[in-house]
């Protein structure tokens, strides 16, 4: 018989399973939370400074036409500074002209002032600068007695404006055509890489100039061909149905 201090009598007590919660698990959900209220918060707060911008821009006499024309003036200074081999300023006004020539599409279609001349001007002009700035560089190599280069550069201005012509010719047609690498952002990319570190910064006597018109003039005319048997293909299917 059992004495009631004995072992065998007492029973061992269990917590139900998932009545407690460890404490640092607790801890680590409420700091979930706290960073996604957080995070949601910033988001809000973001949506609503991007909101007052944008009617901000949309009230003002800023127009898509503007920035176009805008982009114009810096890739004409960039040309410019490219004749008196000042590559790094020539390459940043390169840039943020280019910066502009994406931007005004964007902005016509956010502001709503978009007209269809407007369209029109701003692919007018982002082929008379490409071409503004592909000439400086023309001229730059001609200065340097570099006939190889300059005839990259003839090139490349021709292959840039087959890229573009392309394009346009084929969906005049109903095709769509936007295959190959060398569209404008990548060409504008390169170029603008070459024209800053065009007279070596820190590469040494290696420039980057010479090495970008290459590139471009082979990609320009891969892509045009791209483009010329995508159409060919496309319309041939279409004829077949």
């Amino acid at each position: 018989m059992s004495g009631p201090g004995d072992p065998s009598d007492r029973t061992p007590t269990r917590s139900p399973r998932g009545s407690a919660r460890p404490r640092g698990s607790a801890d680590g959900a409420r700091a979930r939370r706290r960073a996604a209220d957080g995070r949601v918060g910033r988001e809000a707060r973001a949506a609503e400074v991007r909101a007052l911008a944008r009617q901000r821009l949309i009230d003002s006499r800023l127009t898509p036409n503007a920035i176009s024309l805008t982009g114009l003036v810096l890739n004409l200074v960039a040309a410019g500074l490219i004749t008196q081999r000042l590559f790094l300023l020539a390459g940043i006004a390169f840039m943020v002209g280019s910066t502009m020539d994406a931007l005004d599409g964007r902005y016509s279609r956010m502001s709503g002032k978009g007209t269809q001349f407007g369209a029109f001007l701003d692919s007018t002009l982002d082929r008379v600068e490409e071409g503004l700035v592909l000439a400086a560089v023309g001229v730059y190599f001609a200065s340097r007695q570099d006939e190889f280069a300059v005839a990259a550069t003839i090139v490349t201005v021709l292959g840039s404006l087959m890229v573009s012509y392309t394009r346009a010719r084929a969906e005049a047609l109903g095709v769509e055509c936007k295959v190959g690498f060398a569209q404008r952002p990548p060409r504008v990319a390169i170029l603008a890489v070459g024209i800053v570190f065009g007279a070596g910064a820190g590469l040494g006597d290696f420039s980057l100039l010479a090495p970008s018109i290459y590139a471009l003039a082979l990609l320009t005319s891969i892509t045009a061909l791209q483009r010329v048997l995508h159409v060919r293909n496309e319309l041939r299917a279409a004829a077949r149905v």
